[in-house]
């Protein structure tokens, strides 16, 4: 449950046009994004049945992340066509590197509530996630704890991610998120914020003890950083020739939910995570990088990986 967003991006942009000015680049695509969106269409990849709750717009870019959302096989007849507002989107420039900046319209993400969730989702289902906090005015803060809190009850794993605040109220908004929260997954930038800590291991205890039962921190060329009460590890990223940043996180996210399906202890979970991401990079897009299971497996087996 959380964002969904249609990408235009263009690659590379290493600098912006002169005002009035235009500037070419080598590539320029139409690509579905936001955290729920990326992170649903990875874990459809790696073969878990996903479905999606969000909302979108009564327009061209709505029906694009409906219909690109169906065609990768994630149940989306829970994604509510709201016409009172546009689809959310984002401008995304990929630099030559690899990096991306962004310009971005929240749109009917800033209307998501938690009617939005059918009640048959959750009690149907093992996890449940909440991908994109932070960005979503009407649900963030009480309103998406009170989904988490229900997800519980119901039995599911609960699990959430963020994106950057840009208004600086993330202690506010995420303070009755957290102890709802069985697994929180957030980028170290993310979480140094959240946490006003710098280092993982202080980080990751000031999360738990706001209530959060597995903390894993990506932390992009470094690897990631995966912890619990009884268990640590600091997981190197996997080296693979990049083209682009973008929907990385998210595919973490979607390796750590996949392999915790399998039942796999943290450390293999974490690497399977690392993996899925350092994937995700190899091609231009959101998700185009990211294999399926089988092949990820054998991605780790390549690398000495044993999982």
């Amino acid at each position: 449950m959380g964002i969904l967003v249609a990408d235009v991006y263009g690659r590379p942009v290493d600098e912006w046009p002169q005002r009035g000015r235009l500037s070419l680049v080598e590539e320029m695509v139409l690509g579905i994004g936001g955290c729920a969106a990326n992170t649903a269409i990875s874990l459809a990849k790696l073969g878990a049945r996903t479905a999606v709750v969000g909302r979108v717009g009564k327009d061209g870019f709505g029906d694009f992340v409906r219909g690109t959302l169906e065609a990768s096989g994630v149940d989306a007849s829970a994604v509510r066509v709201d016409d009172r507002v546009g689809t959310s989107g984002t401008m995304v420039m990929v630099h030559g590197d690899g990096e991306r900046s962004f310009i971005h319209y929240v749109g009917a993400n800033a209307r998501v509530q938690p009617d939005d969730m059918p009640a048959a989702l959750l009690t149907g289902s093992r996890i449940v996630h909440i991908a994109g906090a932070l960005v979503m005015p009407g649900f963030d803060g009480e309103p998406a704890a009170s989904v988490l809190r229900a997800a519980k009850e119901a039995g599911a794993v609960t699990c959430l991610d963020t994106v950057w605040d840009a208004t600086g109220r993330w202690r506010e908004l995420l303070g009755p998120m957290l102890p709802c929260a069985d697994w929180f997954l957030p980028s170290i930038a993310e979480a140094a914020e959240i946490t006003r800590k710098t280092e993982p291991a202080d980080i990751a205890e000031e999360l738990m003890a706001a209530g959060v039962s597995v903390v894993a921190l990506k932390r992009g060329e470094e690897g990631s950083y995966v912890r619990t009460r009884d268990e640590e590890y600091t997981l190197p990223a996997f080296p693979v020739d990049s083209v682009d940043g973008t929907g990385a996180g998210d595919a973490f996210v979607a390796g750590f939910l996949r392999a915790s399906l399998e039942g796999w202890p943290l450390q293999k979970v974490g690497l399977f995570a690392n993996a899925v991401g350092a994937l995700c990079t190899t091609a231009i897009g959101t998700t185009a990088g990211v294999r399926s299971f089988g092949d990820t497996v054998a991605f780790l087996h390549e690398r000495g990986a044993e999982v």
